[in-house]
């Protein structure tokens, strides 16, 4: 019996010990052949990467790196930063295992005054630093076969919800070696500046600081105003208050978009930027205050209406009326300082946008029945209306326009994101024409010539309109110092922001542009947030109340102690009464009040409490209690079969 009883004892020893391998050898396993494998149970699936981002990932042709530089012992007590660093992590991975090996990821850990932080630092990362002197850096930079860099210097919490499309961009751009090509069609001297092509040539030209900036990031090319067709390098089209284009030009925009070309469009029903004087004091010489783009706009979705111009009391400029010391600055209703609340979060375009610039702006409407989806991303308040542009050319003052003003509490659209298939706006391709509408002969760009009619559009069209060309204009938005010869930039507000992300954004494929905003991984808690409205509701009166007696009951103490005397001394029996009730009040509300400031929390700690102990105790107990019935049951079940055999 005893020898049996060994036996038994060994057999349940060596299958522990057997379990336990086998536990570890699978998790051996899965750690090796699912690696890769992930289930995602978030409620807005944040961490599951969109079908654009697989494409994006799955089309790269070249090699690439991504160094993901982490300082993670340093992090370990910032748990903000430690969790967003794992769902940084976990997208990289997510787009490594997606690449089919063309991507090679690396985690560094840059510790204090080690090699990997100086290839930080020299790379351009951005840290963070401690209260201990510290340094955690926090970003990614990626490289490809040909020297190019891309890289996001610091993970910020603002940028959360964009981080999937800000790494697919990142992949994107590196696996194109060269610069991306910007073709532009404008009537405005954005490369040499008010004093136009003579001041160019005498070499005292300023461009515009956000040509500078376009320089700096694509290779330009400025398409003539009459074209046969868009050359074929170009990725993007920008259409910045052009001259009215003839019917060929405008063909040849539309085949460019049918062919699945990304177009960004700068109307104006009154355009002030390009009315500036030159050094003459003129404006420069061809100058158009209205710019349009007939046909295209109405195939692509969208109506413009160049007859009229959005005023707007809520945001409104503030300008200079005179030098009555009285009344310097007036709401000049025409020139709006459009805020972060009029402009679309949730679009990659705008998600960087605190403050737009603009004058005399015009507005944009869906075409009914179009098959785009027309989505706003920049918009008046509801505090606004229309003028007729033949009353702004007159020049009424900033008063006059707020005289009678009557909103029509309506939202104006001032620029839309276009997207989906459009069908061309012509039947086929118009007439040439020889001459132009002073009868001069037409010069055609040579080179490009427009191919075989495309009748409807190759892939998903995507285009953003914008109702206004003063964005480009430099007092909008910029000042200007000069320091060794050198023009010093100062933004004062974000249009070169707005211009740059829609260009960038349009680089990219139409899987890239469709990716939006997602959820942060933090997710507010909505019941802890109700207690707390609502037990700051039920207490706030009764605080409000104590507060006041409070303030009351030292008041008068003050004026009993000090009363002119300086002093307790010398006050007769019943102002010392006086002053002992006013001190007791005085304790007895500061009770209350903490009482009060007690209870506005209770519910919420209450609540807390309750889930740790669902946590912690309650599912433990839950399953101790389910193993314990479980243990009974089969007790009972084998002393049944020991008796039956019995």
């Amino acid at each position: 019996m005893a020898n049996q009883q060994i036996s038994r004892s060994a057999y349940r020893v060596i299958m522990l010990v057997l379990l336990a391998l086998l536990f570890l050898a699978v998790n051996m396993f899965s750690n090796v052949m699912f690696r890769t494998a992930r289930v995602d149970l978030t409620e807005n699936r944040l961490y599951t990467v969109s079908q654009g981002t697989r494409d994006v990932a799955a089309s790269i042709e070249e090699p690439i790196t991504l160094r993901f530089f982490y300082s993670e012992k340093l992090a370990n007590d910032f748990s903000r930063i430690r969790i967003y660093a794992g769902h940084v992590r976990d997208m990289l991975e997510e787009m490594r295992a997606r690449s089919g090996g063309m991507i090679r990821l690396e985690v560094i850990d840059p510790e204090p005054f080690s090699e990997e932080e100086d290839l930080a630092m020299s790379l351009g990362l951005k840290g963070a630093p401690t209260q201990t002197g510290d340094i955690i850096y926090f970003g990614l930079v990626g490289t490809n076969s040909v020297d190019g860099l891309e890289s996001i210097p610091f993970f910020t919490d603002e940028r959360e919800q964009y981080l999937e499309y800000d790494i697919a961009r990142m992949i994107q751009n590196l696996s194109r070696p060269e610069r991306p090509v910007l073709g532009i069609v404008t009537n405005l001297p954005l490369d040499t500046g008010t004093g136009g092509l003579m001041s160019a040539m005498r070499g005292e030209s300023l461009p515009f600081m956000i040509y500078e900036e376009l320089r700096d990031r694509f290779e330009l090319e400025f398409l003539e105003q009459q074209f046969e067709a868009v050359p074929a390098r170009v990725d993007v089209l920008m259409i910045a208050h052009p001259k009215p284009l003839d019917p060929r030009t405008l063909y040849a925009v539309d085949q460019f978009v049918m062919r699945g070309g990304h177009v960004l469009a700068f109307v104006d029903p009154h355009s002030e930027v390009s009315l500036t004087a030159g050094p003459n004091g003129e404006p420069i010489r061809g100058y158009t205050e209205m710019s349009d783009l007939g046909p295209l706009l109405e195939s692509w979705g969208v109506h413009f209406d160049p007859s009229k111009i959005v005023g707007d009391r809520a945001i409104a400029q503030r300008v200079r009326t005179g030098m009555d010391a009285r009344r310097q600055e007036s709401d000049y209703v025409i020139w709006l300082a459009v805020p972060r609340g009029n402009v679309a979060t949730d679009d990659i375009v705008t998600s960087d946008v605190v403050r737009l610039n603009l004058g005399t702006v015009g507005h944009l409407t869906p075409v009914e029945g179009a098959t785009t989806k027309f989505a706003p991303i920049v918009f008046s308040s509801e505090d606004a209306k229309l003028y007729d542009v033949d009353y702004v050319k007159q020049g009424p003052r900033p008063d006059d326009l707020l005289r009678g003003f009557e909103p029509t509490g309506e939202r104006f659209t001032i620029a839309a994101r276009l997207s989906g298939p459009v069908r061309s706006a012509f039947e086929a391709q118009p007439e040439a024409v020889t001459v132009d509408e002073d009868g001069r002969p037409v010069q055609r760009r040579s080179g490009d010539k427009a191919g075989a009619h495309i009748a409807a559009s190759q892939s998903d069209a995507n285009i953003i309109v914008f109702a206004d060309s003063d964005i480009f204009d430099d007092r909008f938005w910029v000042r200007t110092d000069s320091y060794l010869g050198e023009r010093i930039a100062q933004p004062i507000a974000d249009n070169a922001v707005f211009i740059m992300s829609a260009i960038d954004n349009l680089m990219g494929s139409n899987e890239l542009i469709s990716l939006r905003a997602r959820d942060k991984i933090d997710r507010p808690f909505t019941v802890v947030e109700e207690l707390r409205r609502t037990a700051e509701r039920r207490f706030l009166a009764e605080q409000e109340e104590l507060e006041r007696r409070i303030a009351e009951a030292e008041r008068k103490l003050t004026e009993l102690q000090i009363g002119g005397r300086g002093a307790d001394a010398g006050l007769t029996e019943a102002e010392a009464d006086a002053i002992d009730g006013f001190r007791a009040e005085l304790l007895d509300s500061r009770k209350k009040l903490r009482e009060v400031q007690r209870d506005l929390r209770r519910d919420v700690e209450s609540l807390g409490a309750n889930l740790r102990f669902v946590n912690i105790a309650l599912v433990p107990l839950v399953l101790a209690v389910l193993a314990t019935a479980a243990a009974v049951l089969r007790y009972r079940r084998r002393k049944a079969r020991v008796e039956k055999g019995a």
